[in-house]
């Protein structure tokens, strides 16, 4: 390659790279695979080496990371939150094994899996935790202190008052918990997180803490930055001593005297990646003795006395069989794939979304052809590409709805195409399916199999006929006792009271969730209200903007969906909302646990309350909790406050609390 056309190739690699950095960084939305960005990266750092008149000092091989978004407070870390040189294959790994042999005499290396997450910094002055921030740009991150609270392995106290800590980990979440947020999205039908990094990032960086704690967030512990009141000498030892504070490590860290044994490491966590509970990008081997990092030394970028070795995603060829189609309860019609099939990531997958004409048309995807498939962020399959086309046409959606045979329409501005028909009995099963679930009027034993026989026995057509069923209909269904009839009559009845926030979320309302249902009700008190509301009103709700109002305004002009609303209404369904809770500070520093069952309020209602008043509710017992809420049927908990002789309160004892309000009158109305 010659001058003119290395230049070329340097500036549209560091465009694309600066492009994907933003993306990655300060979006947190990455548009392409960390292995794909890598390679770009490597790339271009072959370049500039082999042509160093190119080097510059605005080349992103010369950045460690983006820039720090502005929506949280900046913090400067003290010590940069530098990364590490990656590396992609076994050779690297034993050239940096001599290269430290050469300035390090017996070397101890320290291999870790790499998790993939988000990095954080925790601080703490005198054993209490004080500050947590992300890593941003290595230099200046943002302070998440108040989310980094909710995730539960985190010690607000250490075991030993330090004078002063401060550690780097790993933020992450667990495939478990994932696969819920997920599976929650999809029923929303919101666009789902692509990666669990992608759901950790986005939950760490949530304006309110308490959505944050609603996501199952952990974190790994793997470096100490700065500490005082302690001499460590090593990197295992700083990991032990860590431990003994009362951190979760990284796990399987492992020390081995000869970069081969270390290298086979390597390769055994690669050959076991997909056991591990959470999701790691590669490994790193590290020089455990920090003397001898201090003589080894760092370059401009990366330290020398360690590399990541990053794995490549798997992907695997098959075969396309069949493309199906389904019906969401909004109407959009969702291509699926189903191929033959293959082992990938631990799994056996046979089955990917195609999400829309575009994609198919982008990838020119035919029945039968040779596709090749991975793992998105090793947990959700795509197609990556058509390896061997079959000679067929690329595949087209149908144009009427395969449930119904009405019409299917693609709105501009979107990229699927919707049914048309608000009858459609796919559509009017997911919607039922939905308006039943725990978080929406929670009715409790109607499930989708039921929902199924309901609609194809022509008993219900929408949520309003689910008030109009009786025993005598029920009892003609399958699988379906007396006893079970009668629950799930009770549980339709007890649908009735659960409020206007429960009611908006549960109508379906496109891109409405529980928190917007929740601010919408809050704001305008009745159904009626919101439905007379105008678009300006609603967008003017401070979170809510103007594509939510737009469709909340959608729903309701269309004639049958006020019908169905005013059906609701005459069969005792409450539209109404209490004022929304003023956030006093009658419980303010105080923590509280409930236990049992109260006598007048669910336990949702009772931390609702408790919140309200500036509490907090916590789900276990310790020394830091001001008081226990016991109810009827109290178990351990009530035990072990007794024990730690934590103040005991009954639902009267805890109503009067909030309602003294530190003593004051309050003269809001």
């Amino acid at each position: 390659m010659d001058l003119q056309t290395a230049a070329s190739r340097v500036e549209r690699l560091r465009e694309e790279i600066e492009k994907h950095n933003y993306n990655y960084y300060v979006l947190d939305c990455p548009t392409i695979p960390d292995y794909d960005f890598d390679m770009l990266l490597q790339e271009l750092t072959d370049l500039e080496e082999a042509f160093p008149e190119l080097q510059s000092d605005t080349s992103p091989t010369r950045r460690v990371g983006g820039e720090a978004k502005n929506t949280f407070a900046p913090v400067h870390h003290e010590v940069q939150m530098g990364s590490l040189q990656d590396v992609f294959d076994m050779e690297e790994l034993q050239a940096f094994g001599q290269r430290v042999q050469e300035s390090a005499e017996n070397p101890v290396y320290i291999v870790e899996p790499k998790i993939d997450g988000l990095s954080v910094s925790l601080e703490y002055r005198d054993g209490i935790f004080v500050r947590g921030s992300t890593r941003g740009d290595g230099i200046t991150g943002e302070d998440v202190t108040e989310n980094l609270r909710t995730v539960r392995s985190i010690p607000l106290k250490l075991r030993e008052p330090l004078p002063f800590l401060e550690v780097r980990g790993e933020v992450y979440m667990p495939r478990s918990s994932f696969d819920k947020v997920v599976a929650r999205q999809m029923e929303n039908e919101e666009e789902p997180f692509k990666n669990p990094r992608n759901a950790a990032a986005g939950s760490l960086r949530q304006k309110d803490s308490r959505v944050t704690a609603t996501r199952g967030l952990d974190i790994f512990v793997f470096n100490i930055q700065q500490i005082q009141g302690k001499d460590l000498q090593g990197h295992k030892q700083s990991l032990e001593f860590l431990q003994s504070l009362g951190f979760k490590v990284v796990p399987s860290f492992k020390a081995f005297t000869k970069i081969e044994e270390a290298v086979g490491e390597v390769q055994q966590i690669g050959e076991n990646r997909y056991s591990f509970p959470f999701d790691i990008d590669g490994a790193v081997i590290k020089v455990d003795d920090f003397s001898q990092r201090v003589v080894l030394g760092a370059t401009s970028k990366f330290p020398k006395w360690a590399v990541a070795f990053k794995y490549p995603p798997e992907e695997k060829e098959t075969i396309l069989r069949a493309i199906h189609v389904q019906v969401g309860r909004t109407g959009a019609l969702t291509p699926t794939a189903e191929f033959d099939p293959i082992l990938l990531a631990g799994t056996t997958v046979s089955r990917a979304v195609l999400h829309n004409q575009d994609f198919i048309n982008e990838k020119e995807i035919a029945l039968g052809d040779t596709i090749v498939v991975r793992k998105a962020g090793d947990i959700i399959p795509e197609v990556v590409s058509v390896k061997a086309h079959c000679g067929a046409p690329v595949y087209q959606l149908p144009d009427t709805c395969p449930s119904c045979g009405s019409p299917a329409e693609r709105v501009e501005g979107e990229a699927v195409l919707r049914c048309v028909n608000m009858s459609c009995p796919a559509q009017m099963a997911r919607g039922l399916i939905h308006y039943a679930s725990r978080d929406a009027m929670d009715i409790d034993g109607m499930g989708p199999a039921l929902v199924h026989q309901l609609i194809a026995g022509d008993k219900v057509h929408s949520a309003a006929d689910l008030y109009l069923l009786d025993m005598e209909t029920l009892a003609g269904l399958e699988r379906m006792g007396k006893k079970s009839a009668q629950n799930l009559l009770s549980a339709i009845e007890a649908s009735k009271s659960r409020g206007l926030p429960r009611l908006l979320y549960a109508l379906g309302i496109r891109g409405i969730g529980q928190k917007a249902a929740q601010l919408l009700a809050y704001r305008f008190g009745t159904l009626h209200a919101v439905i007379c509301a105008s678009e300006e009103e609603i967008a003017a709700i401070d979170g809510f903007g103007e594509i939510n109002a737009k469709a909340v305004k959608d729903f309701f002009n269309i004639k049958q969906n006020r019908m169905l609303t005013a059906r609701l209404e005459q069969l005792g369904i409450d539209t109404s909302c209490k004022k929304a809770p003023e956030t006093g500070d009658a419980l303010k520093g105080m923590t509280f646990v409930l236990t049992g069952t109260l006598p007048n309020l669910s336990r949702s209602q009772a931390k609702a309350l408790i919140e309200g008043a500036g509490g907090k509710v916590s789900g276990s017992v310790s020394k830091r909790t001001s008081y226990v809420v016991a109810g009827e049927e109290s178990g351990s908990k009530l035990t072990k406050a007794n024990e730690l002789g934590i103040p005991i309160l009954d639902e009267a004892g805890m109503l009067q609390m909030i309602q003294k309000d530190n003593g004051t009158e309050n003269t809001n109305s």
